[in-house]
């Protein structure tokens, strides 16, 4: 079904509205307007809510940078975690892989992306300026570079080790387990686990 013209100008911007997000195409945009019609008002009011606040009380630890409810995210709150042992990933979605493996008990640093010259994007639009703060403010013995396995990851796992090196501590990277190219919030828990308890020195 072609979605050229539409009964109602508030069905098509809805449409259009859905069709923006990443991977949603026009038919799937379409239904799932059509889902939301056919549910009652309270559970549309209660998903509008959800999007509003999500999008207005959203907070950014101060320390990792990873999304939470609070300035401070539970893992860097946690005073059982290894505040010696700092793990570099990409995005939240990578911290939420690597935890359910459940085999770090360290801290982390959201980067919010990785170096890709083709999408514009550069070391100073990553979040390297406050991780190599904390590492000249004393305490971390180990930073490990847990970025995906593809030529972005590992010019950005260069560039952190050129900057990082002249520091007092271990780098590290994942253990090879975590297939070249791989996206890590996409690799099994168990290969991912291993690749962290099994993780190398750095060289370039």
């Amino acid at each position: 079904m072609a979605y050229t013209e539409f009964p109602s100008r508030l069905l098509e911007n809805a449409v259009n509205e859905f069709a923006s997000l990443p991977g949603v195409g026009r038919k799937t945009a379409f239904r799932l307007v059509m889902n939301l019609l056919r549910r009652d008002a309270g559970e549309v009011k209660r998903f509008g809510e959800s999007i509003l606040k999500l999008h207005e009380e959203i907070h950014y630890c101060r320390s990792c940078h990873n999304i939470s409810d609070t300035e401070l995210c539970s893992v860097c709150a946690d005073e059982k975690r290894d505040r010696s042992l700092i793990c570099v990933v990409e995005n939240i979605q990578d911290v939420m892989a690597i935890e359910n493996t459940r085999q770090f008990r360290g801290l982390y640093h959201v980067l919010g992306g990785i170096i890709s010259p083709v999408d514009g994007i550069g070391p100073s639009d990553l979040k390297i300026d406050s991780l190599e703060e904390k590492i000249k403010a004393g305490g971390i013995g180990e930073v490990i570079f847990a970025l995906s396995t593809t030529m972005e990851g590992d010019t950005t796992n260069f560039y952190l080790y050129k900057r990082l090196s002249k520091y007092d501590i271990i780098l590290t990277t994942l253990a090879r387990g975590v297939a070249i190219g791989d996206e890590l919030e996409y690799t099994d828990e168990i290969t991912l686990g291993r690749a962290i308890n099994n993780r190398n020195p750095y060289h370039q």
